[in-house]
């Protein structure tokens, strides 16, 4: 049977001892720029749930999943619409929040498993392993270290009962659900990971040799393009009236005009555009940096976005979420998800892919098709090879008729 709350309207309620800890939650609100109809909402959710708390004489070191259930089915007799109601599940998602808060504050202690405990701690001693002796970016350390945990079920969490059968299971029933390229990305970390625990002495040697080699031919495949229509579509979808319309339309011209990758983009910080010169500063993949000229659109865009559209927030990253808290994306994926909605927007269905790729290849086969040599395309993508960059010939017929040579005399009957 669920108990029953007498407590009175949200802004009245008496948190008791908990107030100064619902005080600071709503404080912490407000300083991370949450509306103030949202922080009105979070606040009163959190001081409803402390008031109950303390009605039912429940201390901070009892709450678990099942005080969080036993809220959420209480029959409230606050006066107002919540009389003899339950509380909503948007409700109890704000009192989460709540927890969060106090969790993050050693108020609250998080419940977890001592396995999971160590399993995540021995995520982050890897990570740093990767860091001082493979001198990889933080990019990499953070990618190889949530393709770890993401086998990590599967893998178990000892690793002395690791073999060589476990191992190539694991591999071949991800290659069923996966691409690809990220399966041959994640055998690299599963490979990596696995040195590591041999190195530190969790597991026995050589295992990385069991890790099945996965077949990626380079250059097989075409590259994956739009026409030039149909990029300036995906622009064009970009509402330039909204705050985050002006940072997508920014975004979108970044990757279709100079060809920059989705961490680049993410990366970015203000500190890296040289208004006086009309260049950018990218710093890519093997952290090397390179100089890049800014085309009038696209920095027409950026001004804008930073002028009217971008947040004031203290973050030297240039790109933004465009509703609080105002902080940068937390990964490239978000950026690929906006050329997603943008080729939604556009009407854009039969797309060869849906990622921020898409516009790079976009923007080296134009570049090729309006007389660009592979050298000039190559230093814009910043390849390091001239191989890499010869694959965007294979869509450039003009260059493949000249050498085309015709068929020597008639074809048989």
């Amino acid at each position: 049977m669920t108990g029953e709350c007498f407590a009175g309207s949200g802004r009245l309620m008496n948190a008791g001892p908990l107030q100064p800890l619902v005080d600071g939650f709503v404080a912490e609100l407000r300083g991370l720029r949450h509306t103030p109809l949202t922080v009105a909402a979070y606040g009163d959710s959190a001081r409803h749930f402390a008031e109950w708390l303390h009605h039912k004489n429940i201390k901070l070191d009892r709450i678990d999943e099942d005080v969080i259930r036993r809220f959420a089915g209480h029959r409230c007799r606050c006066p107002g619409s919540r009389r003899d109601d339950r509380v909503s599940a948007k409700y109890i998602r704000r009192v989460r929040r709540f927890m969060r808060f106090l969790a993050d504050r050693q108020v609250l202690a998080v419940p977890s498993s001592p396995a999971l405990t160590r399993v995540d701690a021995r995520i982050t001693v890897y990570q740093d392993w990767l860091r001082h002796h493979r001198g990889i970016s933080e990019r990499t350390v953070d990618r190889h270290g949530r393709m770890i945990t993401r086998l990590l079920p599967a893998l178990g969490a000892d690793p002395e009962l690791y073999d060589a059968a476990l191992i190539r299971r694991v591999v071949i029933d991800e290659a069923k659900r996966s691409s690809r390229p990220h399966v041959k990305t994640m055998t690299t970390a599963l490979r990596g990971y696995l040195r590591f625990l041999a190195a530190t002495g969790l597991c026995r040697s050589n295992l990385d040799h069991a890790v099945p080699t996965i077949p990626q031919w380079r250059l097989s495949a075409l590259p994956r393009y739009l026409s030039g229509d149909a990029v300036e579509r995906v622009i064009a979808s970009c509402d330039p009236t909204k705050p985050h319309g002006m940072r997508d339309r920014a975004i979108l011209l970044l990757l279709a005009r100079l060809g920059l990758r989705a961490g680049d983009v993410l990366m970015m910080r203000l500190s890296d555009i040289a208004w006086n010169e009309g260049t950018i500063r990218v710093c890519g993949k093997g952290r090397r940096e390179i100089r890049l000229p800014l085309p009038q659109d696209a920095g027409d865009a950026l001004l804008d976005y930073l002028s009217r559209g971008r947040p004031s927030a203290d973050e030297d990253r240039v790109f933004l979420r465009s509703s609080a808290p105002y902080r940068p994306f937390k990964g490239s994926s978000v950026i690929s998800s906006i050329v997603q909605h943008a080729l939604k927007r556009a009407g854009i269905v039969d797309a060869p892919s849906r990622g921020a790729n898409l516009l790079r290849h976009s923007a080296a086969t134009s570049m090729l098709r309006a007389g660009a040599t592979l050298d000039a395309v190559g230093t814009v993508l910043r390849h390091r090879s001239i191989d890499t960059t010869a694959h965007y010939a294979k869509v450039d017929v003009t260059m493949l008729q000249v050498i085309a040579q015709p068929w020597p005399g008639e074809a048989p009957c």
